[in-house]
């Protein structure tokens, strides 16, 4: 796994490196990837992740199959979930999808569990599992809520995998960009968050959590502790001076 982390962009960019086996996972790069995940999520400096994956064939076809027969199989289950992102429901900073290549298996699911993804024009995505004997696991219950059901039914069932501007149709997905800009992409969409106050952006994550599950009457009439704490926030006060001083603000996260 590689780990670069911007100050002044307040950006992380993690990249799932293991190109030869179109970066594939194993418990060593599961782990791996878990503590960096834990990193990000508590360094109040990085405000915006890019996961990407190495190379221009695979961002991560999920689990390392040939692995599986080795003496760590299966990898010891953490409450993070898959690629140490798919089950952290706590983190409410964004994270960006930067796909090249082969989304399958886990590797969909992280896509999925991403709150924004760009892909390449050669990027694939698909749940595989049923060919092989499997069930998609956690890809059944976020793909249902984020597509049309009969799309949705479609990839699960089939294990069929679909291109990017077919993902981009059918709102699986952000945008589609020559290969060549895709990380420059990432990067600009990224840049576009961090001008926001990292408060505000972290609060509308926590807000769609804890009324996802609501009627729009009771969201509606639900407190948020989150915006709250935007309201008394030092950055609240910063964006409006910044507003009536006709200047860009200078945003602290707290």
């Amino acid at each position: 796994m590689d780990y670069e982390k911007n100050l002044n962009e307040h950006l992380a960019v993690i990249t799932m490196n293991r190109p030869e086996v179109l970066n594939a996972m194993n418990p060593a790069s599961t782990k791996e990837i878990t503590t960096i995940w834990d990193d990000f999520a508590n360094d109040p400096e990085m405000w915006v992740a890019i996961l990407t994956g190495a190379g221009d064939r695979a961002f991560t076809v999920g689990n390392d199959l040939k692995d599986q027969s080795s003496d760590t199989w299966p990898p010891k289950r953490d409450p993070s979930g898959w690629g140490g992102l798919v089950n952290r429901f706590g983190l409410s900073k964004p994270v960006i999808a930067a796909v090249n290549g082969w989304a399958l298996g886990g590797g969909f699911e992280l896509c999925l569990a991403a709150d924004l993804v760009i892909a390449s024009e050669s990027a694939r995505f698909g749940c595989p599992e049923v060919r092989i004997g499997g069930v998609p696991s956690g890809s059944i219950h976020r793909l249902i809520r984020q597509i049309p059901s009969k799309a949705a039914m479609a990839i699960l069932l089939t294990g069929e995998s679909i291109d990017a501007q077919e993902a981009f149709r059918i709102g699986l997905i952000n945008e589609v960009v020559a290969t060549e800009e895709l990380m420059f992409k990432a990067r600009e969409l990224a840049k576009e968050i961090t001008r926001s106050a990292p408060l505000g952006v972290q609060a509308v994550k926590k807000v769609i959590r804890q009324s996802d599950q609501l009627t729009l009457s009771e969201a509606m009439q639900t407190n948020y502790p989150a915006i709250e704490e935007v309201r008394s926030s030092q950055d609240s006060i910063e964006g409006r001076k910044a507003f009536a001083e006709k200047r860009r603000p200078k945003w602290k996260g707290r």
